[in-house]
């Protein structure tokens, strides 16, 4: 792939956005949702395409789940975190990179962007409740027992917010109902 047509394939993707080329060797295209690069390496082989995702600090909680993603999720691109910042990474040796590799790691890219850290909250909960069956099935708990202990840490301010209203205190109780009958025999 030579320079021209990475040029191309950003304003093919980006029609209604100018895509920025501060060199001949970076690119830049800001949208009113993110500000995507295209860098090449200094010997101009490789090709990083980087969206920052979140504030490294936002993150920080969330980095086996993010490692878990780069295993098994991110596809083509990985999360890296530089400079204090989560990003979307995308690299690829230049010769061998097609336009098609390099639309769908755009995409990619943008679901991860859109995504935030949503995927890695959901996966942590999981976690979270998964180590609650555990430890509940270790004492001896029945998922009716848990339930009961688990809407009384709600009632005492153990759990949630003790100025909760009762409806939505139910709304949060019959999510966690809902999850730990769905992992209960899976633990």
């Amino acid at each position: 792939m030579n320079l021209d047509t990475i040029t191309a394939i950003l304003e093919k993707l980006f029609p209604q956005t100018t895509v920025e080329q501060p060199s001949q060797e970076t690119w830049q295209v800001v949208t009113e949702d993110f500000r995507l690069l295209a860098l090449l390496s200094e010997d101009l082989s490789w090709l990083r395409v980087m969206l920052p995702i979140a504030p490294g600090q936002q993150a920080q909680v969330y980095f086996e789940q993010l490692l878990q993603g780069n295993f098994d999720t991110t596809q083509e691109a990985k999360y890296a975190l530089y400079q204090g910042v989560l990003w979307g990474v995308y690299e690829h040796r230049l010769n061998t990179l097609t336009p098609e590799d390099l639309e769908n790691a755009i995409a990619r890219l943008i679901r991860l962007n859109q995504d935030k850290l949503n995927t890695c909250f959901d996966r942590l909960v999981e976690q979270r409740v998964r180590q609650i069956i555990r430890a509940a099935k270790a004492k001896g708990q029945d998922l009716e027992t848990t339930m009961q202990q688990l809407e009384r840490f709600y009632q005492e301010g153990m759990l949630g917010d003790l100025e909760q209203s009762e409806d939505s205190r139910n709304r949060v109780l019959a999510a966690w109902r809902s999850r730990l009958e769905q992992l209960w025999n899976e633990e």
